[in-house]
């Protein structure tokens, strides 16, 4: 598909902090505007963090280090495909909440995402990474699990070209 360069981003419903559900209203509204294949079979999601929840600030920052980082700071790549996270993607929005049951920052004005199996609430398993879960290789075990997991696959920052090559390829 070829991108059209009169898009932007006053077509796409955004909710500031609730960034999983922007990226899930993102890719159901490239698929239903010819944008993407209509089964998003052209995208994937790809959750950026580590075992600290701290990669944040250097996605943010663009830092793309020419020097081996701190295990702490090592950032990982969880990668689902599009179809997948579409159809298992669930959040009820309580992570949201402070323990007084109030609100972080106002909710979206369109009901909670639900799964298709009824699961409601299942965003912990996607943000959570652990080092233990990055693949060792590339391989098309590996490749083929994107396409059938619920939860992707989790890769390092150094494979992440040879993944998106072998999965265009």
């Amino acid at each position: 598909m070829e991108l059209s360069s009169s898009l932007d981003s006053s077509q796409f419903q955004h909710t500031p902090y609730y960034c999983e559900e922007n990226v899930y209203l993102l890719c159901k509204k490239l698929c239903a505007n010819g944008t993407a294949e209509a089964d998003g079979s052209d995208l994937f999601v790809v959750f950026i963090s580590n075992e600290k929840k701290q990669a944040s600030p250097y996605v943010s920052e663009t830092i793309q280090p020419s020097f081996q980082l701190f295990s702490e700071y090592q950032r990982f790549f969880r990668i689902v495909h599009a179809p997948v996270f579409l159809r298992c993607f669930a959040s009820d929005r309580r992570h949201m909440k402070d323990s007084a049951g109030n609100w972080i920052a106002q909710p979206p004005a369109y009901e909670p995402i639900v799964a298709e199996d009824k699961t409601e609430h299942n965003l912990n398993e996607y943000n959570e990474i652990r080092a233990d879960e990055v693949s060792v290789n590339v391989e098309p075990d590996l490749i083929h699990a994107v396409y059938t997991n619920k939860l992707g696959v989790v890769l390092s920052e150094n494979q992440l070209e040879e993944f998106f090559t072998q999965v265009s390829s």
